[in-house]
């Protein structure tokens, strides 16, 4: 019979060392300080794939921005380069969302979510949204991202906008039930977005909670044939006037370049020979 192994070779070949203790606790604690953050950056990457013929596969650089709607100008206070609902290098304004007015970011997810039959009991919500560069914004897609009271994720609310001027929202939900981050959820599409995409279609998104990685992936199928993938992955950064230099000088055109790329993209599958759909009239709900 072999021999007992000493204490720290037992530890180690179990895999826990004398400083994992420490490094465990220090994640914890990074955790928790993004957790309790007013904001945060995301430097990310968008993918989009389309599945059916013409083919075709782009990927751009972005940055997003993650705030608690109850303590954006906690977030603005101290910073030079970023501001709520004023002009500045980077900037955020209520009038972009929900409701499309200041200080309704609240009351418009409140209100989507009551008629759900949801109620967070004062929980917290965090947008994900583009913020205005140099004035300037367009979000193809804006995440809601909506917690009750004892912590637990109760909806997601994804705010989708096209370039005609249209909004509607897809509510993501377990009937108010608490549920993981890492739900799929299932959607009917009503919203017209590519003009080489009709109406026929069904969403199904999957994302995992804003951490230090951030991932959204949005799956398209057409009776039950793939037909596109979009996806949107980040690295956190804290929101600092140096996180906003160096965003702003890899990416100094990013809010100008997502209309551009969006129309730039379009023209290519004409050109390829995609067919193009005439814009039906939106929904006659904002949400679904």
């Amino acid at each position: 019979m072999s021999a007992p192994l000493p204490m720290k070779d037992t530890l180690d070949r179990a895999g826990w060392h004398e400083d994992a203790e420490p490094q465990r606790r220090r994640a914890a604690q990074e955790t928790d300080d993004i957790a309790a953050a007013a904001a945060s950056l995301y430097a990310s990457k968008v993918m989009h794939r389309r599945l059916i013929a013409p083919l075709y596969r782009f990927v751009y650089r972005v940055f997003y921005l993650l705030l608690d709607v109850d303590r954006i100008d906690e977030a603005a206070r101290g910073l030079r380069l970023f501001s709520h609902n004023r002009f500045n290098l980077l900037s955020f304004h209520d009038r972009d969302h929900g409701l499309g007015e200041t200080g309704g970011l609240r009351r418009w997810a409140d209100g989507v979510l009551a008629n759900a039959g949801i109620d967070l009991d004062g929980g917290r919500i965090r947008l994900l949204s583009l913020p205005r560069l140099c004035g300037f914004a367009f979000n193809p897609i804006s995440l809601w991202y909506c917690e009750h009271r004892d912590g637990s994720l109760r909806a997601v609310i994804a705010a989708v906008r096209n370039t005609f001027g249209e909004t509607h929202s897809y509510l993501l939900a377990s009937d108010g039930a608490a549920m993981p981050y890492e739900s799929i959820h299932e959607k009917d599409k009503c919203f017209h977005v590519s003009p080489f995409f009709d109406l026929v279609g069904r969403y199904r998104f999957s994302l995992t909670e804003p951490t230090e990685q951030l991932r959204v992936l949005i799956h398209e199928t057409r009776d039950g044939v793939p037909i596109l993938d979009a996806t949107l992955s980040g690295t956190r950064l804290a929101l600092s006037d140096g996180a906003i230099v160096k965003l702003v000088l890899a990416m100094p055109l990013m809010t100008l370049k997502v209309v551009a790329g969006i129309h730039w993209e379009a023209l290519k599958i004409w050109l390829r020979g995609g067919r193009f759909h005439k814009k039906p009239a939106p929904p006659g709900n904002l949400v679904s």
